[in-house]
């Protein structure tokens, strides 16, 4: 990076009228890409994801390929199935390879430093995609939602699915306390702690003043975290707050859930514990997994949040590509996403809350699902 700055600034005076042409924005287009690849035609780019348990993971690592692959590079795409020493290797075999910039998605944010040391000194470049890196000055580029916003987005569905607040945000007034419960996300993920974060700011003014109850007395973020997210502990948690908590009777209201497959292990923990299908706790979630929507469609599964992949890689795709044709990727934020070394600049997109009245608009005509894939 430091090196590719230095060469522009060198030749800045014979090239001054190309490199003001390209400095400082990233491209929305591949043909704009194509057009200009130039010698850097043919660069291997790797593409690190955590999983094949979570469908998002699939579609984000094949469409981030094809559209490389469309724009003349080379790629090697791998899947870690959430074993930590396995996307170490893979990381680094990319390495091996001779790759020009390495796209990861994190398993554990702190797992890759020795990775990260090795990529910056053979001149390979970094964009952390989703997940933020942490621990070590050699990611170069961050792209994700506002996941701080995601928090708030799931709380504020949680307390509207609870009547707390009306359609607009506006509190209704609404006296009688509601039971909730709360999980949060992985421990690893640094995304779990802007999640938690956002969701506790908006609760907590209810939670203090009574109108939210949390029966377990569990609200710490290591009291509620769901290690890689898997749905079965999740679904063990669920069962044992059930068994511990609310074996005399009382009902939960309402389940802050932070992704779409713990949703799905709360539901049936839930089920299996006697609550009727079509009388469950407002459950809320996250990425607008099939499976969930349709639970949503069938009044089982109240909300979750749409975060419009496509976008997601079409940032990192037009990051990778002015990276290889000596360009400063665009970036919106400089200040927000501390890796505890350094502040990543970021680039950011925005989430939607999800529901049984705007699934249609916001994943059917959007192109995001057919309608026949909800049937």
């Amino acid at each position: 990076m430091k090196n590719r700055k230095l060469l522009l600034s060198l030749t800045a005076g014979i090239l001054a009228v190309s490199v003001a042409g390209c400095g400082g924005s990233g491209r929305g287009g591949a043909d704009a890409g194509a057009e200009d690849s130039g010698d850097n035609a043919g660069s291997l780019v790797g593409i690190a994801m955590p999983t094949k348990t979570s469908e998002r993971w699939i579609k984000d690592g094949d469409a981030i390929k094809a559209s490389l692959e469309d724009l003349g590079y080379e790629t090697t795409l791998e899947y870690a199935d959430d074993d930590i020493p396995t996307q170490v290797q893979q990381v680094s075999n990319m390495i091996t390879k001779g790759a020009k910039v390495l796209v990861v998605a994190a398993i554990d944010g702190t797992a890759l430093s020795d990775q990260l040391d090795n990529a910056a000194a053979a001149g390979i470049e970094v964009i952390a995609y989703d997940r933020l890196i942490t621990g070590n000055e050699n990611v170069d580029y961050y792209t994700t939602f506002d996941n701080y916003t995601v928090g708030v987005q799931q709380a504020t569905s949680l307390l509207t699915g609870l009547g707390i607040l009306d359609a607009e945000g506006k509190d209704t007034g609404a006296a009688e306390p509601k039971n909730i419960e709360l999980f949060a996300g992985s421990p690893d993920d640094n995304n779990a702690n802007f999640f938690y974060d956002g969701a506790m700011d908006t609760l907590k003014p209810y939670i203090d003043k009574g109108t939210l109850v949390v029966k377990s007395g569990q609200t710490g973020f290591t009291q509620i975290a769901t290690l890689r997210w898997d749905p079965a502990t999740a679904q063990k948690r669920m069962q044992d707050l059930i068994a511990s908590t609310y074996s005399g009777g009382e009902k939960i209201d309402g389940v802050l859930s932070p992704y779409d497959g713990i949703s799905l292990g709360i539901i049936s923990a839930l089920t299996g514990s006697g609550y009727a299908a079509d009388a469950l706790p407002v459950i809320t979630g996250q990425d607008a997994e099939e499976a969930s929507v349709k639970s949503i469609m069938g009044n089982q599964q109240y909300s979750t949040i749409f975060k419009d992949t496509r976008k997601l890689g079409e940032r990192a795709v037009s990051m990778v590509d002015d990276i290889l044709n000596d360009k400063d990727p665009e970036v919106n934020d400089t200040e927000t996403y501390d890796n505890k070394v350094k502040i990543v600049p970021t680039y950011l997109l925005d989430p939607v809350v999800v529901t049984k009245d705007n699934y249609e608009e916001v994943l059917v005509e959007s192109g995001y699902y057919e309608a026949a894939d909800l049937k």
